[in-house]
């Protein structure tokens, strides 16, 4: 019985009729879509799509920007491990809707762990967002629906981004109905900080402006301002009384130090009195909450009357975009920062620990080409770099070399997630890198 079976499935298996094929249907003689075209494939989702289906054993991803450790694993926080643990055993756990704002406490801690112990932080609204592309959307949103009618100007500002930035930024100001423009930053024949051309540019902006900085690590090319060239940039920017955006996705990521990777935004809003500064946070890196989608979405303001109407816009543009923000992840990021022994626990282990890998894989990337290797090029640039990516340097041509000849899968733009690299694959890696320059 069972082989006969065995039998007639094998036949209906292979009969023509069953196999799968690719037969056009429609269900309508018209649709509302026959111009709709193709939308581009994210160039970095793209390349993780590559990357899984390739065969190689020994394949290498250094695309997806998410913290790995030294097994190439994702890691959760034990800091984090431990706060949902005490979370989902609390009797009053549940997962009942956040309000528009999120968590109140989350908030408050998050302005304070960015500009520290002020008082007039209590003047500054803050609602907890969709991490930092909700964050940033927000604000843009804001500035979309409330500036010709809010502010002194009667024309939208445009969004100054680095020349170099990340991919979203464009994407997100456009979907808001903004424009985007570049100023200089990054200069590729130095893979520097291109400073002699941004504050001449700087210096011309117009006061109808948003101008965009990343507050720590920058993403994709991780070079940051010196102090000293943040303090240039706030003075140029000041003058020119134009508004001011953060988007904070690495704090405490970068160096390990929170107050450190704080220095910008605290020195903007303290020492240059920038006013309405606006501050887009994301916990996805620093937490390792990435599929949690926590965020909080900050604007200093004058007064309480300014507070109150803020709020109630920032408020509205939510409600229309997604209504609520994440609870569990909320509660999760509430309680690192509300914690006194998994604050402490966070921001002296867990951040450094993260810290502390990435920086030593880039020292031993840049030993590897240097002196195992003997590349003939400068690597310095690995090392001065700070936070998740680098910039190599690396143009399409070798990285798409890297890519089908050695299975090490990057942006074209030649930024490496340094989250990638582990002490079992840097010396693969550098080895290729050598081959594809040499």
């Amino acid at each position: 019985m069972l082989s006969n079976l065995r039998r007639v499935s094998r036949v209906a298996f292979n009969k023509p009729c069953l196999q799968r094929q690719i037969v056009p249907h429609y269900r309508f003689s018209s649709t509302l879509f026959p111009n709709i075209k193709l939308g581009p494939k994210d160039p970095i989702l793209g390349i993780q799509e590559s990357f899984v289906a390739d065969p190689n054993p020994n394949k290498v991803s250094l695309g997806v920007g998410a913290y790995r450790d030294d097994d190439g694993k994702p890691w959760i926080l034990p800091s984090v491990r431990k706060a949902e643990q005490k979370l989902i055993t609390s009797p009053d756990y549940n997962h009942e809707y956040y309000p528009i704002v999120g968590s109140a406490k989350l908030c408050v801690e998050a302005k304070r762990l960015m500009y520290g112990d002020d008082p007039s932080l209590d003047q500054m609204v803050a609602m907890q967002s969709l991490s930092g592309t909700g964050s940033l959307r927000v604000l843009f949103g804001f500035v979309k629906e409330q500036w010709q009618t809010a502010t002194e100007f009667s024309e939208l500002p445009p969004i100054y981004v680095p020349n170099q930035t990340w991919g979203n930024h464009r994407t997100i100001a456009a979907h808001a109905g903004l424009k985007s423009i570049d100023y200089p930053y990054y200069d590729p024949k130095t893979n520097a900080l291109d400073f002699q051309n941004m504050i001449p540019f700087l210096k011309q902006v117009p006061k109808n402006s948003v101008v965009l900085f990343h507050a720590v690590a920058h993403n994709p090319t991780g070079i940051d301002p010196t102090q000293e060239q943040w303090k240039e940039i706030c003075d140029v920017v000041s003058k020119r009384e134009c508004t001011i955006l953060f988007d904070s996705a690495y704090q405490g990521f970068a160096s390990g130090d929170c107050v450190r990777d704080a220095f910008a935004c605290r020195y903007f809003r303290n020492e240059g009195k920038i006013k309405n500064i606006m501050l887009a946070q994301s916990f996805a890196k620093n937490m390792g909450l990435y599929g949690q989608r926590v965020g909080v979405v900050s604007i200093d303001c004058n007064n309480k009357d300014e507070y109150d109407k803020v709020l109630s816009q920032i408020k509205m543009v939510a409600r229309a975009m997604y209504s609520n923000p994440s609870t569990h992840g909320g509660k999760i990021a509430e309680m690192l920062l509300t914690d006194k022994e998994l604050r402490k626990e966070w921001i002296e282990s867990d951040i450094v620990t993260m810290s502390n890998r990435i920086i030593a894989m880039r020292k031993a990337l840049r030993e590897a080409l240097e002196n195992k290797m003997k590349s003939s090029i400068s690597w310095k640039h690995i090392t001065d770099q700070i936070g998740m990516f680098c910039f190599t340097g690396l143009n399409e041509q070798q990285c798409d070399k890297l890519m089908a000849e050695h299975s090490i899968y990057l942006t074209r733009n030649g930024r490496i997630s340094i989250a990638g690299l582990n002490t079992k694959n840097v010396d693969r890696v550098a080895t290729a890198i050598h081959e594809v320059t040499k």
